[in-house]
């Protein structure tokens, strides 16, 4: 062996960030939680399926807790301690979601929705003739 170099790694520099906001995506299959620093850069991110549920079970109220609960260890080493939370969708993991951050040590700030509403939306398809 002949001169072997290994390359040195450069150390990761961990920011520490005292307040984030949490995005919740619930929809009527699926939760989907990010949580990102205020500038919008993602922190830790989990979903349903990453925690480990399948099916219809994805989109229950319990799930919805277990994905706030895989975030939060997720973004321990940032040192979050409160979040803006903004809610999008009407899934079965909306209060869950929210309720999580409190049961693990992150307190909420505010909630705001953001469902996006239709102001009139799409030209509706042409009466059916049968």
């Amino acid at each position: 062996m002949a001169n072997v170099k290994t390359a040195k790694k450069k150390k990761k520099v961990i920011k520490m960030v005292s307040h984030g906001c949490a995005y919740i995506q619930a929809t009527f299959n699926n939760t989907i939680v990010t949580v990102t620093d205020p500038n919008g850069d993602t922190l830790g991110w989990a979903s349903s399926g990453m925690v480990g549920f399948r099916g219809p079970k994805k989109a229950t109220p319990y799930a919805a807790g277990q994905v706030v609960k895989k975030v939060a260890d997720a973004i321990k080493l940032y040192g979050i301690k409160e979040v803006n939370v903004f809610v999008k969708g009407i899934g079965g993991g909306r209060e869950a979601a929210i309720r999580g951050f409190n049961a693990n040590g992150i307190q909420v700030l505010t909630v705001k929705d953001v469902t996006p509403i239709p102001h009139n939306g799409c030209r509706p398809p042409k009466r059916r003739r049968v």
